[in-house]
């Protein structure tokens, strides 16, 4: 494990839902639209709207992966063409600082860290499987936010700081979660990236028809994460041909390749090109566990187009990603590269502990910041997050 002479912010933590995440606050009613536990075959599997979700391959999480197993698949190093089912290797009966917040400290404790955003695993998949129910869609995730306050608490101890999900497919839901969020002293709320499916049809997260929503965000000065989940792109590849749904660690060469980068290029050009941050200048706004390779594209894109035409941004769409919009690579990235680009105090360092995919020690990220000077390291491994996980009102 890395020695560091300070206490680490991990951004990017995760917690294994529970079986009733969401169904123990479910609104009566949503039963069968929403989320239901099936024995099929022998194995408990998960419906969503009635039908079978492959998000996650095994929903119960017990048992799961040991942190880590896929690190050396993530970094592109398969020698042995091994498939993914093997490189898993055993799997282990679910620990107890997955799930219980007190044990998770625990644990902390001995990894070096200090403090920790938590996302869901989960989660982050069901919104697009709820797609065409949006008001089920709703009612899932006010039961979900509702469950992680009860287990997990947005502000436990001031160490473990998980993120409710916000869906902006209905307004007025949305800002109710948010004001009901913001009650409960929430440091960070957390999104998908991707268009937002309404009733009235797709939008970006910026058009102003959501205003309200962000000027609270704006005011009440809270971070907004986009972590990465189905973004609801499975209908491109359908049109090459590919199959469109999206299962964990499965997937097609083109399918990897065309949906690696695409949804958060879109969403954060839209923030950008929408000119949401002109409107709302408090807004902070991170990008979690969607890697980095995207960014130097989209800087390339803005550059060639602000070129063109200045006039259609409120100012050069590279200083507005700068100030607003802070990234947590993947620690396979090209992390220097990114440092470049957006200076070191945008930077977040982001284990995925205890996914298969990321860091089995999370202090190792520090490893990935070759030739970045101490105070650098100190900004991404614990200052930057540190910030946003403290509100700054307008």
């Amino acid at each position: 494990m890395a020695q560091l002479p300070f206490c680490c912010f991990d951004a990017d933590n995760h917690y294994y839902e529970a079986l009733d995440a969401f169904t123990r606050h479910l609104e009566p009613g949503f039963e069968k639209r929403c989320m239901q536990w099936v024995e099929l075959g022998g194995r408990t599997r998960l419906l969503v709207g009635g039908r079978l979700n492959r998000f996650i391959p095994n929903p119960t999480f017990d048992p799961v992966a040991k942190p880590g197993v896929l690190d050396e698949f993530f970094r592109g190093k398969n020698p042995d063409a091994a498939d993914v089912r093997t490189l898993f290797g055993e799997l282990e009966p679910i620990r107890a600082a997955y799930r219980n917040r007190d044990a998770r400290l625990a644990l902390m404790d001995e990894q070096g860290i200090e403090k920790a955003f938590l996302f869901p695993t989960l989660g982050v998949g069901m919104a697009q499987a709820l797609v065409n129910d949006l008001p089920a869609q709703q009612a899932a995730f006010r039961a979900f936010n509702r469950w992680l306050d009860d287990d997990w608490g947005f502000h436990y101890r001031e160490r473990l700081f998980a993120a409710p999900y916000i869906t902006l497919s209905d307004l007025g839901n949305a800002v109710s979660e948010l004001e009901w969020a913001l009650e409960r002293d929430a440091r960070i709320v957390c999104m998908v990236a991707g268009p937002v499916m309404t009733a009235a049809g797709s939008r970006s997260p910026a058009d102003p028809c959501f205003d309200p929503f962000w000027a609270r965000a704006n005011e009440a000065g809270i971070t907004v994460a986009y972590h990465g989940g189905d973004y609801g792109y499975g209908k491109y590849v359908e049109e090459w041909g590919e199959p469109g749904d999206l299962e964990s660690f499965r997937g097609t060469p083109l399918k990897s390749v065309m949906l690696s980068n695409r949804a958060p290029f879109d969403t954060f050009a839209a923030l950008v090109c929408h000119r949401l941050f002109a409107r709302f200048p408090n807004l902070r706004v991170a990008s979690v566990e969607q890697g980095s390779n995207w960014v130097p594209w989209l800087f390339q894109t803005f550059r060639r187009v602000y070129g063109q035409s200045p006039k259609g941004f409120a100012e050069n769409p590279q200083d507005t990603f700068r100030r607003h919009i802070w990234v947590s690579p993947f620690h396979e990235d090209d992390v220097p590269l990114l440092r470049d680009l957006l200076g070191a105090d945008r930077l977040l360092m982001g284990s995925d502990f205890p996914h298969a995919e990321g860091l089995a020690t999370p202090t190792d990220y520090v490893y990935e910041l070759k030739d970045f000077a101490d105070d650098e390291i100190r900004k991404v491994m614990r200052d930057n997050a540190l910030s946003l996980s403290q509100r700054r009102p307008a």
